[in-house]
Formats: structure tokens, sequence, C-alpha cells
């Protein structure tokens, strides 16, 4: 099959390695002339240091590639889905599969990616979610990984299954589209969160605390807004809140222990050099728990500290002396 992949970062080349490696036709598309120059003659993306970029793997700053592709990857970050999107419609195949593979929720309007992108192809195509514990820098050296594909058109999410199902890629299919996409947006600002932890250096019983009820948030968000609490338990939600919040291949983590350490949030971002979506996810996770109704505790806090500058002991301080609660009245299982 014909496949391009939109966005050439990590996950974007990640990705289009992998497909490459299925045997499939794949572009990986940059966003400037100048960056699809640079892959091509260094034949190794610097967010990939040591994979190769096989000769067989097309990079293209054109988008001529759409025109004959039945499936295309959205591997944008979230703040540059819309726009994407809307370059890809004029060209996208009627009958094209296209999948989401960014995580975030859209700032202005709090959509997920896959609504999205459905507004701005207004028909044309049909659109799945991929999401699940997927590193980039693990996926591109071929590191056994599972992810989940998500579709309301389970012929869509079964397409998605075999186009990058492979020995060292498993994919499971999902129809609770909204489930997948709000476990993989708000489990960037828990990561956040517990590396602010690691670096108060607070410990690891801290984080089992932060990781535990910010698991209940997720799911609690989740379902008030229409998703199903079993998806939570899944490779886009556990899975992807476990490796999230402990790995160092994480941005939102190594951002949130460079504040927990006692830099700005300008600062810590800066330093880690790529897209922190945790910051963003924040804002969406603070909307979306309003217009709701669901306490949301520890993501509230994280708001506090990334847009209004209150301190992190403070915010440590007043989750530690909530009123008392009974675990099994708040449990999501």
């Amino acid at each position: 099959m014909k496949i391009t992949v939109l966005g050439s970062g990590g996950w974007g080349t990640a990705l289009a390695l992998l497909l490459t490696d299925n045997g499939h036709d794949v572009t990986l598309w940059s966003h400037s002339a100048r960056r699809s120059a640079l892959l091509e003659q260094a034949r190794e993306n610097p967010r990939l240091p040591g994979v190769p970029l096989p000769e067989a793997l097309h990079l293209s700053a054109a988008l001529d590639s759409l025109r004959e592709s039945g499936a295309v990857v959205m591997a944008t970050p979230s703040f540059a889905v819309r726009e994407t999107a809307r370059l890809a419609a004029p060209l996208l195949r009627e009958d094209a599969v296209v999948v989401s593979a960014a995580k975030g929720v859209e700032r202005d309007t709090a959509l997920c990616m896959t609504q999205v992108i459905e507004e701005e192809l207004g028909g044309k195509g049909r659109v799945a979610a991929l999401s699940g514990p997927s590193h980039a820098e693990e996926v591109g050296r071929r590191v056994p990984t599972g992810c989940v594909a998500a579709s309301t058109d389970m012929a869509a999410a079964e397409l998605v299954q075999d186009v990058f199902m492979s020995p060292r890629f498993r994919v499971y299919t999902n129809s609770d589209v909204l489930g997948v996409e709000l476990g993989a947006a708000l489990k960037n600002v828990l990561a956040l969160c517990c590396g602010v932890s690691d670096g108060m250096g607070l410990g690891d019983n801290t984080k089992a605390l932060l990781m535990t009820r910010g698991m209940t948030e997720m799911a609690r968000l989740g379902v008030a807004l229409g998703g199903r609490k079993e998806t939570f338990a899944g490779l886009s939600g556990m899975g992807d809140l476990i490796v999230t919040c402990t790995s160092m291949h994480s941005r939102n983590r190594r951002c949130g222990i460079l504040v927990g350490q006692g830099k700005s949030v300008e600062e810590a971002m800066k330093e880690v050099g790529a897209t922190v979506e945790g910051y963003y996810a924040a804002l969406s996770a603070h909307q979306l728990a309003e217009k709701a109704g669901v306490e949301m505790p520890i993501c509230e806090c994280a708001y506090r500290v990334l847009y209004e500058g209150q301190s992190v002991r403070e915010v440590v301080g007043a989750l530690m002396s909530r009123n008392k609660k009974r675990e099994a009245d708040e449990s999501w299982i």
C-alpha cells in the first residue's frame, strides 16, 4: 500500500520506518523543504540517532503522494494537526484511511485530534486513532511495542491494525475513540506531575500516589464525556500512563523534573527542546473538567503551576491536605 506519513519528527519517522519494514511504499513528509533536504542528506533523523533511514523510504516536502495514498498518518504535534489536515484535504483520496498518531486536545476547541481532522476533511476518508505506550526512540529501534487502533468504523480500525502489525509492533482494535484519545492526552499532564515529583526528590511513594489517583481522574473525566471506563485500563490509558510517567524518553516527565528542580516553566520547555504536549493538555483538562463538572485535583494543580505560577510546594501541600475520602467511592474500576 502507498502510505504518506505527515510529520518527520521522531514519532513520524519511527512510524514511517515501521511501515517501510512492513513492505509498504512510504513517503515521509516534512513541513519544510530544508528539513526534508537535511534528512535526505543524512539519511538519519537527529531525534533517532543511530537509526538509518532506508533507501526505500521516500522523503518529501511536497504533498503530491497523498493523491495515491490509501492510508495517511498524521504524526505532527497536536497544535499543528488542524493546519496539516487542512493542507492535506484537497489532495486526499475519498477512500483513504487517515490515522491520527498525535496525542493531545486542541487548545481553543477542546476537540480530540480525530475530531479536528474530521472537521477539516469535510467527510473525506475514514479517520482512526493510533495510540499506546510507544516511545519513538524504541519503536525506531524495533523494540517490541503494543498499541491500539481506534475508530467508530471498525473496518478502518482493522485496516490500521493490518497495516501496522508486525512481529515487533502488536496492534489491538477498539471502537472507543474518545476514551483512547483522552487517555493519550491526559496522561501527559500526569507525566509532568510525576516529573515534578522526581525533580523535587519526593520518591517512589509519591509517584505511585500520583499515577494511581491520576488514573482515577483520567477515567472519571473520560466516562463523564462519553468514553468507556474499561478503555482506561488498556494500552492507551494505563499502558501509556506507566511508560510516560517512568521513562526518561518522556518529554513531559523531563520537563516536570526541571520544574521540580526550580526552573521556570518556560525555561524547562526550552531546555527539553521539543513539544511538551502535557503543557497544552493541562489547559484542556482544566477546561473540560470545568465544563463536565468533574473533580480532577491533580490535573488542576498542574494547571495552577503551569498557567497561574503557583509554586510546586504549595500545590503538593494543597493536595495532601484535601478532605478525607473513601477510596471505593471514587473508584473507576
